[in-house]
């Protein structure tokens, strides 16, 4: 006979109702760490779909995506020249929000050059941008679709959409979208006329239409990285950073706080489950402190009774887990980021509900080891 099942079906009203709530707030604990590498994986899909060795940006900064980078643009064509190098790309970021059929859409855009690095990759519907003006690549998930056209810009110029992604997404959760570089540069420098007539006005030069944030290399099989980024630094007076410092810089710099934050939020919510098991599993223990002098009257050793405690508390415990991880993988599909539960993520959890179930059965276990045998005599 089971003790613990037997208890656990005498009291299943309330082990039910204690188990789907802890099991919520576990399938939270869940969900945030599906949150973390959904934004980990949404930071890194654009520059590792660019498959560019280095980026060259702007002396003494981290790269376009961890804070502003502006070089002139025929940077490109000098770093095209220098040895070691077998292609290279110019390109610009930027966020652009506008309205399309009375709804708002906000996209993460990059401007690049038409067979060049640079540009988007795995296409789900239509074709790349084949035409210099006017002509956009959007991640699905930006709600437009193939044909529809879209205003970007300060005079609202139409933009027909030609291709989709799926799947690419900037580190806040934006979908990415790809224009020529000519138009992503005059959606991003362009300086209004009466603005360029103050400034000349001023005696001041106007501001130019002509910059980029960064250069995409490639290089050849046998090149050196360090040696092609430090002839970088030395005869162009440029920062030519490799691939993995840029994604080390995204994960860093960009999404710490986020990685931070959903880690405090999972502690506490971790707490809280401890809490609460800890306090049914004394209740329920606490309500059978009768049976449990019987059973020490009638020989029963403590393994007996400690045994059944601890196997509560993880029936209890791998329970509740089971449900949450059910519930987030059914409603996961509706949240506004991605969600990406990772196998070793469900496995620490589990770890860390496994040891919340045995320290939560400590104060159960010690009130049943000090029941005195004779309370089973004594009157009711």
């Amino acid at each position: 006979m089971n003790l613990a099942l037997r208890d656990m079906r005498r009291n299943k009203l309330r082990f039910a109702l204690t188990t789907f709530g802890v099991g919520m707030l576990i399938g939270v604990v869940i969900a945030m760490s599906g949150i973390y590498e959904g934004a980990l994986t949404d930071a890194l899909s654009l520059p590792r779909s660019l498959q560019a060795d280095l980026w060259v940006v702007q002396p003494r900064t981290f790269g376009p995506f961890a804070e502003p980078s502006r070089i002139p643009r025929d940077t490109r064509e000098l770093i095209r020249r220098m040895p070691g190098v077998a292609a290279a790309g110019a390109v610009t970021y930027q966020t652009v929000q506008t309205v399309s059929q009375a709804r708002p859409v906000r996209l993460f855009l990059e401007g690049y050059e038409i067979g060049r690095p640079g540009g988007p990759r795995s296409l789900i519907a239509g074709h790349g941008l084949t035409e210099s003006h006017y002509q956009i690549v959007v991640d699905a998930s930006s709600g437009l679709k193939l044909g529809q056209t879209v205003p970007l810009g300060p005079y609202r110029d139409l933009y027909t959409v030609v291709g989709l992604t799926r799947g690419m997404v900037s580190s806040g959760g934006d979908p990415l979208g790809w224009v020529t570089l000519l138009d992503a540069q005059a959606l991003q420098f362009a300086v209004p006329p009466a603005l360029q007539r103050r400034e000349r006005a001023s005696g001041r030069t106007a501001p130019t239409t002509t910059d980029i944030n960064a250069v995409l290399v490639r290089l050849e099989p046998a090149a050196s990285p360090v040696e092609v980024s430090r002839d970088i630094a030395r005869w162009k007076h440029l920062a030519a950073v490799p691939e993995t410092e840029e994604e080390r810089y995204l994960t860093s710099f960009v999404i710490q706080k986020m990685q931070q934050q959903l880690g405090l939020f999972m502690g506490i919510l971790v707490t809280v489950s401890a809490v609460i098991i800890t306090l049914i599993i004394y209740t329920l223990t606490m309500d059978k402190l009768r049976s449990i002098a019987t059973l020490k009257f009638i020989g029963a050793p403590d393994r007996v009774i400690i045994g059944m405690i601890v196997q509560q508390a993880l029936a209890l415990g791998l329970s509740a887990f089971a449900i949450g991880l059910v519930l987030i993988e059914e409603v996961k599909g509706i949240f506004p980021r991605r969600v990406q539960i990772e196998p070793r993520d469900l496995l620490i959890i589990l770890g860390i509900v496994i040891l919340v179930c045995f320290g939560g059965s400590v104060l159960g276990v010690r009130a049943a080891v000090q029941v005195n045998p004779a309370e089973a005599l004594a009157g009711g």
